[in-house]
């Protein structure tokens, strides 16, 4: 007999399962039961392709550099000229804080120690 257990193929085991779930739930909740399956399904499709379009819009961000870059200050103004932002009488952690708000990535932990 468990011999014959372990042959079972996965068409099969479908078709187990179908029978067991009609007989736990009867055929009258058979239907609400996939509609609700159907629907979680749907919503947890809708989300993956809402979080794929979300990373596609934050890898959209193209910084042009027309030149090399000679310091951190310099960096930092390019970046924010390419998101449109102001960056004339701003510090450099105003300007870190601002990229960093714009493109949604947080800010590494800075050591104060050294």
């Amino acid at each position: 007999m468990l011999d014959y257990f372990l042959n079972i193929l996965g068409g099969e085991w479908l078709i187990i399962i179908f029978v067991a779930l009609i007989v736990l739930l009867g055929t009258n909740q058979l239907p609400e039961v996939a509609k609700k399956l159907g629907k979680t399904v749907g919503d947890y499709r809708k989300a993956r392709d809402d979080i794929q379009v979300q990373f596609k819009d934050f890898s959209s961000h193209n910084v042009q550099v027309n030149g090399p870059v000679q310091n951190e200050r310099q960096k930092l103004e390019m970046i924010s000229k390419s998101l449109g932002e102001d960056f004339l009488n701003k510090s450099d952690d105003e300007l870190r804080d601002l990229i960093s708000s714009k493109i949604g990535r947080p800010q590494p932990a800075t050591n104060l120690d050294n």
